[in-house]
């Protein structure tokens, strides 16, 4: 049975489930009234069609994706219109495999190594997303390459990776403060601390050495050219409804349809005044505040550091869909073996995270389906579902304890 703890054999068998999803996929989308390949699927089919002929990604309405993604999808229209699936798929078992990998990196047993990535390989909602055609799976690889490469002080390889998460969707920025302390930091930088004390020149000098050491300029000057470089190729091809699809509409994106965002209804409510902007802005007040606190407490352990970062900023962004859950699911197998929780207490929580979105559910389909007017009631359902969240995020804090090297030693 030792097959079963073997990490190839894991991908192999993720990869099969993940193709007879597909396949099934196919059955249903020609059979079902209900199709099972993900809407956007379509539209960066489209998008890639016209930057097959030469012509801009853009002139396909709705698309709001970097150009390098329609490309990457080019053969879905010289080869087969199912290549992005598979494509998506594969990167969903790479980022299984960077799982299993950056958990080994941090000298956990090859079997807790295994079971991390089963996390990801054997949860039915990346292997589902990406069989539909969600382009999720690639910010999951690109976020955690980017870790593996920190954990691994890479500081040209972090860069690049972590510049092109952030071409990609604009959420992985929030990274940048935690690399930037992880890479180049000394042994408890005394230093820096004693220099405090005595204050003046030599705490200037101290800071300055403390920032500009050799590691973290490397990793600034690495990420920021090569997204400059990215952004001023792709402007130049595509001019500025480029950054206008790309970059802005995602900061000034505001969702007025109903969504999983506690400020849904409230920005539901007051689009109409002249304050509504305002508003919109002010939400990424408590995502700042929270990611930059936590960014400072735990950046030492990087990965559970992103985990809570980005469990935070979705849970306080002001649109919120199922598809953003992915971007915190892949990096919580990282967090599992180091959170000693009970199973029952485990059980709880996940009980709680699926019944406070099923809550939220029933609402929206009396809402879609039925024409009730239940507005009120999903917001209800947002503020429960917002309530659920930050519990969780206070239990993974209360109950995260880093494996010390005999509790390691006991997994083997």
């Amino acid at each position: 049975m030792a097959i079963f703890w073997n990490i190839h054999f894991t991908c192999a068998v993720a990869f099969l489930v993940r193709i007879g999803l597909m396949v099934y996929g196919e059955w249903q989308d020609r059979t079902m009234a209900v199709k099972y390949t993900d809407i956007d699927y379509h539209v960066f089919t489209d998008a890639a069609r016209h930057v097959f002929y030469g012509r801009s990604p853009y002139e396909r309405a709705t698309y709001r994706y970097t150009p390098l993604l329609a490309m990457l999808l080019t053969p879905n229209i010289s080869l087969n219109i199912a290549f992005g699936k598979v494509l998506f798929i594969l990167f969903d078992i790479l980022s299984g495999f960077l799982i299993f990998a950056i958990q080994k990196e941090r000298g956990l047993s090859y079997k807790t190594c295994v079971v991390s990535s089963w996390f990801w390989f054997f949860n039915p909602m990346p292997a589902t997303v990406s069989s539909r055609g969600n382009a999720e799976s690639i910010m999951a690889a690109l976020v955690l390459i980017t870790l593996y490469f920190a954990l691994k002080r890479k500081e040209v390889l972090t860069g690049f990776f972590l510049a092109l998460a952030v071409h990609f969707k604009i959420f992985p920025i929030i990274y940048s403060l935690p690399l930037f302390l992880l890479i180049g930091e000394r042994s408890r930088d005394a230093g820096l601390s004693k220099s405090w004390s005595n204050g003046g020149l030599e705490l200037c000098k101290a800071l300055l050495g403390y920032i500009f050491r050799p590691a973290r300029v490397i990793l600034v000057l690495v990420c920021v050219t090569t997204l400059v470089g990215l952004t001023l190729g792709l402007y130049v091809s595509y001019g500025f409804e480029f950054l206008e699809h790309t970059y802005l509409y995602h900061v000034t994106r505001t969702d007025l349809k109903h969504n999983f965002s506690v400020y849904f209804y409230m920005l539901y409510l007051t689009q109409d005044m002249p304050w509504s902007r305002v508003i919109g802005l002010l939400a990424f007040v408590p995502q700042l505040v929270m990611t930059v606190v936590l960014a400072f407490k735990y950046y030492r352990d990087i990965c559970f550091c992103c985990l809570l970062q980005t469990f935070a900023f979705v849970t306080f962004n002001k649109v919120c869909t199922s598809q953003y859950f992915l971007w915190y699911l892949c990096l919580l197998p990282l967090a599992v073996p180091y959170i000693r929780v009970s199973l029952s207490r485990a059980l709880v929580m996940a009980f709680s995270w699926f019944a406070a979105q099923g809550l939220w559910l029933l609402a929206a389909y009396y809402l879609e389906f039925q024409g009730f007017n239940t507005f009120i009631f999903i917001w209800l359902a947002s503020i429960v579902f917002f309530v659920v969240n930050l519990w969780i995020l206070v239990e993974f804090i209360k109950s995260y304890q880093p494996l010390t090297k005999s509790d390691s030693k006991k997994s083997n």
